[in-house]
Order: structure tokens, then sequence, then C-alpha cells
């Protein structure tokens, strides 16, 4: 298992921060407000910015014409996909519930890369594969009755992991010459025209101006989702092994849960706690250091 740089170490926590929070911030955005507008405003408003950190970097904006078909699929996958389904199921389920069933991707994409890809996971992967799983078993027992009556929520939320699982394993399989923060610009202008005609398609009859705080949480994911987190996680994903780039992420859904029982009041079981101990050794499985090189995972 690749060990993690200290810059990596910290992009994963900053970005375990910014996306466990924001389930809760993300709740309140679309309570009363329509979702895919939400998400395309989110995007509007971030998409300069990250324009503008590539400028001053020199990053160049210019992608090879024969890239653009990957680069067409790797939206598709890890941002089109995953933003119009959670983004919509968040609004039938609670904002802990609804960042569980998104990140099962962590055990979807390890799946996924032995059954498309034939990547060969050390017993310790596995474990932690078991333990995630089990985990979000956890998570979910309270609420199997409840989601029963929100079939619609649950198979989407379902559907947009195992898209951004499928996707991460494409990114990290790129043959993409470009650097990862132009490919992070052009995957996000792509998905912000079609939430902009899915927008305009869907929900012009519930258009209105955004309360204060819809405003403050169009405002974190426009800057802290669309422009940092975006850029670091397609970072993470395109040069950390598979299973560590998802399951080092396995802690964002804990905070999700925790911070919207703090926030929301969503009431919280002793599954909920047994499932943090749990993810906790999920992650440990993939990123504690080894002594020996373990088989690629």
């Amino acid at each position: 298992m690749q060990s993690l740089t200290r810059q990596q170490w910290l992009l994963l926590v900053v970005l375990t921060l910014i996306w466990g929070l924001n389930w809760p911030v993300m709740k309140l955005g679309v309570t009363g407000f329509p979702p895919l507008t939400f998400r395309t405003l989110c995007m509007a408003l971030g998409l300069p910015f990250l324009a503008l950190l590539l400028y001053l970097k020199k990053i160049p904006f210019r992608v090879p014409r024969g890239e653009w078909r990957e680069l067409a699929w790797l939206s598709f996958y890890n941002m089109l996909v995953w933003h119009v389904t959670i983004i919509i199921a968040l609004q039938d389920l609670s904002s802990g519930r609804a960042a569980i069933l998104g990140y099962t991707m962590p055990i979807f994409s390890a799946l996924l890369g032995v059954w498309l890809f034939q990547s060969a996971l050390s017993a310790r992967a596995w474990m932690g594969v078991a333990a995630a799983a089990l985990g979000v078993f956890l998570l979910l027992w309270h609420e199997f009755t409840h989601l029963s009556g929100k079939p619609l929520g649950v198979l989407l939320a379902l559907l947009a992991a195992v898209a951004w699982a499928y996707g991460t394993q494409l990114m990290r399989r790129t043959r993409m010459t470009v650097p990862t923060l132009t490919i992070a610009f052009w995957m996000v202008t792509f998905t912000l025209v079609f939430m902009a005609l899915f927008a305009l398609a869907f929900e012009t009859s519930r258009w209105k101006m955004p309360s204060t705080p819809q405003m403050g949480a169009i405002l974190y994911n426009a800057f802290g989702v669309f422009v940092f987190s975006q850029a670091a996680w397609l970072s993470l994903a395109r040069h950390l092994p598979p299973v560590a780039s998802t399951l080092s992420v396995m802690f964002i859904p804990i905070l999700g849960v925790f911070s919207g029982a703090w926030w929301l009041q969503e009431k919280l079981h002793w599954q909920d706690w047994a499932a943090v101990a749990l993810i906790v050794v999920a992650i440990a499985s993939v990123l504690w250091p080894t002594r020996t090189a373990e088989g690629k995972a």
C-alpha cells in the first residue's frame, strides 16, 4: 500500500472536514429550494474562481483534441450523474443517511476494481471493505423502515455512489496528459452546462430568490466544494491506489451523520457509534504503513 505524503494527508483532512460538514449545509440549501437550481448556482459561482486559479498558477486550459472524449466520460461518471442524483435524493433523506448511502462508493469502487479491472486486493484491504460495509449497514439499521417509504431517494443515492465509484476507477486509469486542475475545470464546466439545462427544463416554476441560509449554503459549495475540494479529490483519485483514495475519506459520512445530529437534530442510535469504530478500522486498514510491500489495492 502506497504511503501518503504530508501534503496528501493535509488534503485528506481538509477534504474530510469540508465534505463532511457539507451534508447538513446542502440539506439546508435544498429545503424549500429547487435542488438542480441550487447545484447550478454553486457551480456557476465557483467556476470563475477555479479558472482564476488555473490562470494564476499558469496551468493551461487547452485539452488535446484526442482527449476530449475521455474527459466527457470522466465528467459524466465523476460529476454529472453524482451531482444530479444525490442532490435530488437529499430532498427525501436526512443529511446523515444521504451521506451514508452516497459514501457506499468506496465499497462499490473496490468491488468494481476487482470485477472490471482485475485489481488485486490484499487481505487487509478486503478487511477494510468488509468493515466499511458493516459500518454502513449499522448506520442504516434504524432507517430500513423509513427508507422503504422513500424508494426513489434511496435508489438515486445508490446510483450516485455506483457512478462515482466507476468514475474514480476511470480517473485512476486515465491517460490524459493535461494537469489535474485542467481536468477539474472542464469537468465542472461540462456538468454546469447540463445542470443548467436540467434546471431550466424542470424547475423554472419553482425559481425564487434564495434565503440567507440557502445563499450561505450556495457560497459554501461554490468555494469549498467546487473550487477546492473537487480539485483536491481528483488529485488524490488520480495519484493514489483506488482503495486508499476512497476508503481514506470514509470518515466523511461520519461527520455528515454527527454534524446533522448536532445541527439538524437528527436522532442517533448505538449503531451510529459502532459504525464510527468500524469505519476507523477501514481507514486504518488501507492507510497504515507496512514494513513490506503489499499487493496493489
